[in-house]
């Protein structure tokens, strides 16, 4: 079984990958942005699945495998998407996959 590399540049270049899959309109794409989202802010944006990686290309849930490794090896405490240079990138995700409500008509 190959090792998913956990390190900072595997998670830049996963996240790279993961981040256009999120903005497409496919099964994979939503539960990428759902991973992307519930880490970004899992109260407000909505949980991940972990059985959700079982309806994902083995790559994909590989680059997944890698962010999650680089988060639960990283000794600094939290870190999120934003602090990795993708914060624009989330902002454009949420507002395709977690559209406003509509206030209700009068």
């Amino acid at each position: 079984m190959p090792l998913i590399p956990t390190d900072y540049d595997a998670a830049r270049a996963a996240l790279t990958r993961l981040i256009p899959i999120a903005m497409s309109d496919t099964g994979q794409a939503r539960r990428v942005a759902n991973f992307l989202m519930a880490w970004w802010n899992g109260p407000d944006l909505g949980h991940f699945e972990i059985a959700d990686l079982f309806g994902l290309d083995v790559a994909i849930a590989n680059d997944i495998t890698t962010v999650i490794g680089f988060l639960g090896q990283n000794d600094r405490g939290a870190v999120y998407i934003d602090s990795l240079g993708f914060a624009e990138e989330m902002q454009d995700i949420i507002a395709l996959w977690r559209k406003p409500a509509t206030p209700p008509a009068n």
